[in-house]
């Protein structure tokens, strides 16, 4: 009855429309909550455990677990390192500011407003980790003493691995983005992937679609780079909905899209890659895979990729079977509009430290989410070292894993807690419909509700735009949902 009732519920607005209002009702927090409910082992309890927790990074991941424990611990001690005052802001809407559908205000969180009482907050970041004496150093000069740390600090965009922008430091998506802005939301060059650059993606996405809509022959490129990136299906997102705005502007024949992903596939579960690879096909739009993004010319509007690929090599006569080969090289290809996914390293300051690894991400229990080397110390959200798990809603639960596990290795026991790797994409694939990708360390959907999680559904549509950020703001940040 379930899954007959939403089926018709998707039929019957996909056609009509219906107001936010009347979304939030029909849909809303309810469907939402039992969407975050998919994918954890913790129960809810209180424990007079003690000790002196700090947390190492304020945006989601963070303030959540902070949150998380403030409800869980009798008393609990906890002190928050971060300096971004916009450090709990909506990061997945900025693929929804950038297709118009959301002002750029709309993503805008204090840090301050999501504070949980009593927690200390101290507006620096850290900069020396000496996990061996169980100290923190942080940017203004204090020592952290600590008995228990959790990181959740997140990742940087290298935009500087990408040879002609002149772009030398890393950014954050909120904060700072003066280095960036001179040169990408500017000639055709855009970036979702940080609050200005969503806004700027907008504007440049419009010209594209006037030039096109004028008559004109344009060419719009959407890479992929060759490291891990928060959210990966956000870069097909933009796609999906650039053809989109084109379509309603009646300018879609005089456009050619291009995905240049550094991967061989649309998608890591084959449930999805085929859907989305049918989709792109009925859609004119067109890939080019193993397809690295390693240079722009800005004035010329020109991207140079890496493109690699795998030969048979030398007959190896110890093992009796033909070696394999990696060759590569250089294309150049002419743009008007360019949608950069830029490359995504850990902070130096953790990944060359103590807690870091030879890739800078935290190496952790991929269940657990303990550090591998120091049990005092856990990990979460996009920093963490594990398989999957670099979006929103994969820190949706892991965070409560982890204190629950924390909260565990306090009172002495055993830890129990296990992610299972569960992992939520909601894929817009129109302005009007979007795929709801689930899956876990099996690469296998694992839908949440009775549909088919291959389809493309108006019903989706309403949890992205109308439902997921309230439960954010006010489940996940207060640490209950």
């Amino acid at each position: 009855m379930l899954k007959e009732g939403m089926e018709l519920i998707d039929a019957h607005f996909k056609g009509e429309g219906m107001s936010r209002r009347d979304a939030i009702k029909v849909f809303g927090l309810g469907g939402a909550t039992a969407l975050m409910a998919t994918g954890t082992t913790t129960e809810v309890r209180a424990s007079g455990a003690k000790g002196k927790i700090l947390i190492v990074g304020g945006g989601l991941a963070g303030m959540a677990t902070a949150a998380k424990l403030t409800n869980t611990l009798d008393n609990p001690d906890i002190t928050l390192l971060e300096p971004a005052d916009l450090s709990t802001s909506y990061q997945p809407g900025q693929t929804l500011v950038a297709a118009g559908i959301w002002d750029k205000e709309a993503l805008v969180y204090k840090r301050d407003d999501f504070l949980p009482s009593g927690v200390t907050l101290i507006k620096e970041k850290a900069v020396e980790f000496d996990p061996k004496n169980n100290t923190v150093k942080t940017s203004g000069g204090q020592t952290i003493k600590y008995d228990y740390m959790i990181i959740a600090a997140g990742l940087k965009l290298d935009f500087s691995k990408i040879e002609g922008l002149g772009i030398s430091e890393t950014i954050s998506s909120t904060g700072d983005h003066s280095a960036v802005d001179k040169v990408i939301g500017k000639n055709g060059l855009a970036s979702i992937y940080f609050q200005d650059g969503s806004a700027d993606t907008w504007t440049e996405m419009q010209k594209f679609i006037a030039d096109a809509k004028s008559g004109k022959k344009v060419k719009g490129l959407f890479t992929h780079p060759n490291t891990p990136i928060k959210c990966g299906g956000a870069p097909k997102k933009i796609m999906y909905l650039t053809d989109a705005r084109l379509r309603e502007a009646g300018a879609r024949e005089n456009a050619e899209l291009i995905f240049y992903p550094n991967g061989s596939k649309m998608f890591g579960v084959p449930e999805y890659h085929n859907a989305i690879q049918k989709q792109f096909e009925e859609r004119d739009m067109k890939w080019n895979y193993r397809h690295n993004l390693i240079a722009v010319d800005p004035d010329g509007k020109t991207a140079t990729f890496n493109r690699h690929w795998k030969e048979k090599g030398a007959w190896d006569e110890d093992l009796e079977e033909y070696g394999i080969e990696i060759k590569s090289k250089e294309v150049t290809v002419p743009y008007d509009f360019m949608h950069i996914t830029p490359p995504m390293v850990a902070a130096e300051e953790i990944g060359k430290s103590e807690i870091g690894s030879g890739k800078g991400w935290v190496p952790v229990d991929k269940e657990t989410l303990q550090h591998i080397k120091f049990p005092n110390v856990f990990a979460l959200g996009d920093i963490a070292g594990i398989p999957m798990g670099k979006t929103g809603g994969s820190a949706r639960k892991q965070y409560a894993v982890l204190v629950d596990n924390l909260i565990s290795l306090m009172e002495g026991k055993d830890l129990t807690a296990r992610y299972d790797g569960y992992t939520v994409c909601p894929l817009i694939t129109s302005i009007g419909t979007v795929m709801l990708a689930e899956f876990n360390w099996t690469k296998k959907p694992t839908p949440s509700f009775p549909l088919d999680p291959s389809q493309e559904r108006w019903i989706w549509w309403l949890l992205k735009v109308y439902a997921l950020k309230p439960m954010t703001q006010y489940g996940m940040l207060s640490g209950r949902a």
